[in-house]
């Protein structure tokens, strides 16, 4: 980059003073609020064992879709049974849990759980250490716990080939850090005008753009922004996740950024995205809170009937959203039987109604939920007052 050459939004004069037109985004907030408000009114008539759940789905989400955004995979299973034991929430059996996991689950539920508490030097570099337990990032190893230092040249965004290589952003200098991240950490903590969605969009970019740590900066803004958010819920229950919506919209949300860090102090266009991308979240979890819904009237409706562990297990996939067609051999894998065990167990559910066989074509003979039983109007009238004491287990 050239010496005097202003190509992001950091070199500017009047750097960090945010532009934008809030009669432009009066609109998305609103739209937001009423999205939240349905969704949080729809949770206010469940149990809390149900909300528990539908918490237990977002955060579980919200952590796995973080990573994945920077392109680590983490184990779902282990993060779901991470969080359970956090919020004392039973799902049965527990899977085992790596350090990496455990310090992903960390600082999400710390950003969400302490959402009122300071945002301090201090706590961030506890959430940075939490991501790179072993010191490293890959086979690189980083400074944890402290901001970047710019040893090796200037902290950049890049992408393509080595000899090829496009830069996409620049962060400021390093020995301007501590001045720019306490000037950050004052406007986050602090009493501010801008209503509390444009204060969470607005940390985000922030954050994002001074890039101070060496890895993890995009972790850590989301949980900047999951934190604010929760504030303005009111609520450090999350139902939602901005994070899995981010992964879903991944190409839009780059983009929008490097227009963003390329461009004026205006930053209008960012936040009139950050909204919209929030508002699919939201109505995205309108759809958890139906699978988590729909699931507890399930397991009421046969709360009497006895079935097997490995019948509830394999149940339980289903409902959860099996990939592809349940065969014999599927199930006597998963479920860890001989064939003529599988065959048994389906026979079974078959008898009672619960299964089906598939219309779909193929080699061997296919299974599903049987539509009936399946039908809102069918399980509707279970209410979700109680849980089973007896018979199937819906964890």
């Amino acid at each position: 980059m050239m010496s005097g050459e202003n190509r992001y939004i950091w070199q500017a004069d009047d750097w960090p003073h945010w532009r934008y037109d809030l009669a432009a985004l009066a609109a998305p907030m609103a739209e937001v609020s009423r999205a939240q408000g349905l969704l949080l009114g729809r949770l206010a008539d469940v149990g809390v064992a149900l909300r528990d759940q539908a918490s237990l789905a977002a955060l579980t989400e919200d952590v796995v879709k973080t990573s994945e955004i920077e392109g680590e995979q983490l184990n779902v299973p282990s993060v779901r049974s991470s969080i359970a034991r956090r919020l004392g929430v039973d799902i049965g059996a527990v899977a085992p849990v790596d350090r990496h996991v455990e310090g992903v689950v960390d600082m999400v539920l710390d950003a969400t759980a302490n959402c009122h508490a300071p945002v301090t030097r201090e706590r961030l570099f506890g959430w940075h250490a939490a991501l790179f337990p072993t010191g490293y990032s890959g086979l690189s190893k980083i400074k944890i716990g402290a901001w970047r230092d710019d040893a090796s040249g200037p902290m950049q965004v890049i992408s393509g080939p080595i000899g090829r290589q496009r830069v996409h952003f620049e962060a400021p200098p390093a020995d301007c850090l501590d001045a720019e991240v306490r000037r950050f950490l004052d406007w986050l903590n602090g009493r501010s005008d801008e209503p509390p969605l444009i204060k969470a969009g607005l940390a985000h970019l922030w954050f994002v753009t001074l890039h101070p740590f060496d890895d993890g900066n995009g972790r850590i803004a989301r949980a900047i922004g999951d934190l604010l958010l929760a504030r303005a819920d009111g609520s450090p229950q999350r139902f939602y996740s901005l994070s899995a919506q981010i992964q879903r919209e991944r190409k839009a949300y780059y983009d929008i950024l490097e227009r963003t860090q390329k461009g004026t102090l205006d930053v209008t266009e960012w936040l009139a995205w950050f909204l919209d991308a929030l508002h699919r979240a939201v109505d995205q979890a309108q759809h958890t809170l139906d699978a988590v819904l729909f699931k507890a009237r399930f397991w009421q409706r046969w709360a009497a009937t006895p079935l097997n562990a490995r019948q509830v297990k394999l149940l339980n996939r289903l409902l959860d959203g099996f990939e592809g067609k349940l065969s014999t051999s599927k199930w006597a894998a998963i479920a860890k039987c001989s064939p003529d065990t599988a065959l048994r167990d389906i026979n079974e559910l078959m008898a009672l109604g619960i299964l089906r066989k598939s219309d779909a074509g193929g080699r061997s003979t296919r299974y599903e939920l049987n539509d009936p039983i399946m039908s809102a109007s069918s399980l509707s009238s279970y209410p979700l007052t109680s849980t089973p004491s007896s018979g199937a287990s819906p964890v």
